[in-house]
């Protein structure tokens, strides 16, 4: 943890730079982006297996049931579909989501700088002005993002129910007497248990998980080559693009429909962005291309091989050949699956809640070694509960097919759309590109959410009824947040202000060290007049801004308190320094100044210099014994707990959203106390309410 102490103007004859200013040059440029080791990326990469993988590696466990769900009508529609999985494998998940999505993240990769004067500057600076000065399209565009966000969180709910189902589902194989209704419960088991172990963190779960994981995918492509070789070696012809073409003249309709099933090869695709803060880009890409990718290929090949001499047992194409290790295997890797979309929902929960679109929720960072990794218990026991509440109710993986479905693929067209956006104002890329990447794989996208839409009736509302769920908290929270935050910024207390409150001889001492918390981290709360009794004849106001470690915690051997004393004293030693170097400065040039005729005396400016030396000297030894006087008397936390209200006259949707909506979003979740982690023996909490 690091603190910077500035105090108020008033005293000081100098004005001196914030204390963050000078911090901030204390931290070389190239400390920002430093060059990680290889071995640590390979390690990332070995546990990226075991967490980013594990929904779009158990895909093959549904998907050829989803696509031929009434039996296969022709022995060349497996070719068809073949052909339609393999292209979709290559263009989504590969192209798009590892090589050009990944670098769209906030460390720096992947922004193109150009020259000044370049077209595409111009272009970029152009779009983003009228998009800054219209009110609609700014609303569009955060509409649009709280959409996806709330699909990709739906996903992390609608992964695990359909992944468990459908591998405990091949139970029914084993054993007539297993029934649908024990399935059910064995896969709602399973899923406490998944939820349970989150909070091991995604380093334990992931170096847990990912030999399970790479077991699975030399099984999958190992299964996948047999395959291929005893049944039917010419199944890779499905290359060619022209099967497709002939799937969809034969099918029409059907074949259309179908694309909801053959969607499903790339669910988990928006896990490789999403889980991008507990690993790194080069990772992903590394783990993606050199196992995921072409033990996925090698699978649906197999299986399509397998279908071309058993089309009558399509249901069952992926556990018939090695059952019970597969099945073991399967039921392993399908708890596995459900950890991507559950890691990536923490994260893009904890961006959200950063940003001011999420309510207060406990953040738990559990990794020393990797900041991106985090735990969120509330929304962890809320995601099972709906996984739990989703797989009792539903009791069938065809039906959250569908839901899921739609949510994949609504996630996969707004991630397209806002990556447009990018490319012309953040990597100011060539608009023939950015048209072209539209174009391919904008129109390939449209056509799958057209299909999976056509379901919306069987199960495919769900995701959309949870995402309007989740904005309409997002919106909320997000609406009042900034206007209380505005309200804040506009009647914070002045440095000018609190001085004249300090200096008022009605004011009296308290003694004591008491501590302001305000969220706005410049100069000070609202609250702060309420409650200000100082000396008329020293300020002794601070701002201190504390800036925690994602691994810094409060502990009683090194308390808050304590530090934040010691870092008073250093601060006032630091002023004192700077003002004698500054009397230093006077001093040479004074002597300089007296070598000409009618200036002052040399000797008396040395004398009134060591005087103001000595004065100077007093002044530190006396504020420091202030600090340590009022540290022994005791600390008061003083921490404003805030009220808002709609306004006098306000519109009846405004009501509801400020004075219902928000106020029970704010009761139901975190305090202000402890998100500062404030102990309570010496807290005082002080009420005010705003009228937004």
């Amino acid at each position: 943890m690091s603190t910077s102490i500035v105090k108020d103007p008033g005293e000081s004859i100098l004005s001196r730079f914030d204390s963050l200013d000078i911090e901030s040059l204390k931290i070389s440029a190239r400390d920002g982006c430093k060059v990680m080791k290889w071995s640590i990326i390979l390690q990332l990469a070995f546990q990226s297996i075991g967490v980013v993988y594990g929904d779009i590696g158990t895909s093959p466990l549904y998907v050829y049931s989803s696509v031929f769900s009434g039996g296969i009508n022709h022995i060349d529609d497996i070719l068809g579909v073949l052909s339609l999985i393999f292209y979709t494998l290559t263009l989504i998940p590969l192209i798009k989501y590892t090589f050009i999505v990944l670098q769209a993240n906030d460390n720096g990769d992947g922004k193109l700088e150009l020259p000044s004067n370049s077209k595409r500057m111009r272009l970029a600076s152009t779009l983003k002005s009228k998009l800054e000065k219209s009110g609609f399209a700014k609303f569009v565009l955060f509409f649009v993002t709280l959409l996806g966000t709330s699909m990709v969180i739906g996903d992390g709910i609608l992964t695990p129910a359909i992944s468990v189902l459908s591998a405990v589902g091949g139970l029914k194989e084993a054993t007539p007497a297993m029934t649908q209704e024990k399935i059910v419960w064995i896969s709602v088991a399973i899923l406490v248990f998944l939820f349970m172990i989150q909070r091991l963190g995604t380093d334990k779960v992931g170096y847990s998980f990912a030999p399970i994981l790479i077991v699975w995918f030399a099984f999958i492509s190992g299964i996948g080559v047999y395959n291929i070789i005893k049944f039917d070696p010419t199944v890779v012809k499905a290359v060619n693009p022209m099967y497709i073409i002939d799937y969809f003249s034969r099918n029409k309709k059907e074949a259309w429909i179908s694309l909801g099933g053959i969607v499903l090869c790339t669910t988990g695709s928006e896990a490789l962005f999403a889980d991008l803060g507990h690993f790194t880009v080069r990772s992903i890409q590394i783990s993606m291309c050199s196992v995921v990718y072409p033990a996925l290929i090698l699978a649906y090949t197999g299986q399509a091989s397998f279908l071309r001499k058993h089309p009558d047992l399509v249901g069952d194409s992926f556990l018939n050949a090695v059952y019970w290790p597969m099945f073991v295997v399967a039921v392993l890797a399908a708890i596995i699956a459900s950890q991507a979309m559950i890691s990536g929902t923490f994260s893009i929960i904890q961006q959200s809640l950063s940003l001011g679109c999420f309510p207060r929720v406990r953040i738990v960072h559990t990794s020393a070694k990797y900041e991106g990794q985090v735990y969120i218990p509330e929304m962890n026991y809320l995601l099972m509960l709906a996984c739990v509440g989703i797989t009792l109710g539903f009791q069938d993986t065809t039906k959250i097919g569908n839901a899921y479905g739609i949510a994949v693929v609504f996630v996969m067209t707004l991630t397209t759309s806002l990556l447009a956006l990018i490319m012309i104002m953040i990597w100011r890329s060539n608009i023939l590109l950015v048209v072209f990447y539209l174009l391919i794989i904008g129109s390939v996208e449209f056509v799958y959410l057209s299909s999976v839409l056509y379901k919306f009736d069987q199960g495919g509302y769900l995701p959309l009824a949870f995402a309007a769920f989740l904005m309409t908290i997002m919106y909320v929270w997000n609406n009042v947040y900034r206007k209380k935050y505005y309200y804040e910024l506009q009647h914070k207390i002045s440095p000018s202000k609190l001085y004249e409150i300090t200096v008022d001889i009605n004011c009296c001492r308290i003694p004591g060290l008491a501590m302001f918390y305000s969220e706005l981290g410049s100069w000070h709360p609202t609250y702060l007049p309420t409650l200000c009794h100082e000396s008329p004849n020293e300020l002794n106001v601070f701002r201190c801004v504390a800036r925690y470690g994602y691994t810094d915690v409060r502990n009683e051997e090194e308390s808050f308190e304590r530090m934040l004393v010691q870092k008073l004293k250093d601060f006032i030693r630091e002023d004192y320094m700077i003002l004698s170097h500054a009397n230093m400065n006077i001093e040479d040039i004074t002597k300089v100044d007296t070598e000409l005729p009618g200036r002052l005396d040399s000797e008396e400016n040395v004398n009134d210099n060591v005087i103001r030396e000595e004065n100077l000297k007093e002044e530190m030894e006396r504020d420091i014994e202030i600090v340590e006087k009022a540290w022994n008397v005791g600390v008061v936390h003083l921490v404003g707990e805030t009220e808002v209200i709609a306004t006098e006259g306000s519109g009846i949707w405004k009501r509801i959203m400020i004075d219902h909506a928000y106020n029970f979003l704010k009761n139901v979740l975190r305090k202000s106390d402890k998100v500062f982690d404030v102990p309570h023996k010496k807290m005082l909490k002080v009420g005010m309410t705003y009228e937004l």
